[in-house]
């Protein structure tokens, strides 16, 4: 009753090949831009009437349509919920993951709210997965490091001092060796709020372990760009 039901079925449509080939190419696309706001006015309840659509539009063999869904997934989780996030929107997040760039930015720049949502065991697989960000189809595509670098100031707060310590220093430690001084700057600041982290929660033996892995690789680095690097998160931190 909260839309008419030959409007529902026009939109659920958008998604049959023949619609594309005859009626517009880009239909699909045009159809996974709306979604979010389709199922808002649906509600959650009404979910199941847009599940099959949803799924459909993620496997779509366009990547424009992909990367559409990708950009909007958070906001869909807002709208579904925890159960349901959970049940049909983790799974299609997690082929997201593995998908071409231009599909995996859609979901890294929204890392943050996407991850906040989900309950904390769940939350915790993707610490595992994390690190695939720092490999890209295209190493110039420096834009995507630079993403992750802020993500994972922002992810910091999600999880406990040792998750941070086991799993992010390692991608900070990364990133700050990157060949693109915008990336390296943007991971200074990830590694003096990973810092501030461990002090903030009384991990202090955590945070000197860093501090000396600091001193090690960058203030006795051979090369002058490592102790500028040092010199640098000192000044940030």
């Amino acid at each position: 009753d909260i839309i008419p039901q030959p409007l529902l079925d026009q939109y659920l449509s958008m998604t049959d090949p023949a619609r594309a080939q005859t009626v517009d190419t880009e239909i699909a696309k045009h159809c996974a831009y709306s979604l979010p706001g389709v199922a808002l006015t649906l509600g959650r309840q009404n979910w199941h009437c847009l599940k099959d659509t949803y799924e459909t539009l993620a496997s779509d063999v366009q990547w424009k349509v992909r990367r559409t869904l990708a950009f909007s997934i958070h906001e869909l989780a807002v709208i579904l919920g925890d159960q349901l996030t959970a049940a049909d929107l983790v799974p299609i997040f997690n082929g997201f993951l593995k998908d071409l760039d231009e599909v995996r930015i859609g979901i890294l720049k929204h890392l943050y709210d996407f991850l906040k949502l989900l309950h904390a065991d769940k939350r915790r697989e993707y610490l595992y997965q994390l690190q695939e960000f720092v490999v890209t189809d295209n190493s110039r595509n420096w834009r995507f490091r630079y993403e992750l670098a802020e993500q994972l100031i922002l992810i910091l707060e999600l999880y406990n001092p040792n998750d941070v310590y086991d799993y992010l220093r390692h991608i900070a430690l990364t990133l700050c060796s990157d060949k693109v001084s915008e990336v390296r700057w943007i991971s200074f600041k990830l590694v003096a709020a990973i810092l501030r982290k461990f002090y903030a929660n009384n991990a202090n033996a955590l945070g000197l372990n860093f501090i000396n892995e600091l001193i090690v690789k960058f203030r006795h680095c051979p090369k002058w760009v490592g102790r500028q690097a040092f010199a640098f998160i000192c000044q940030v931190g």
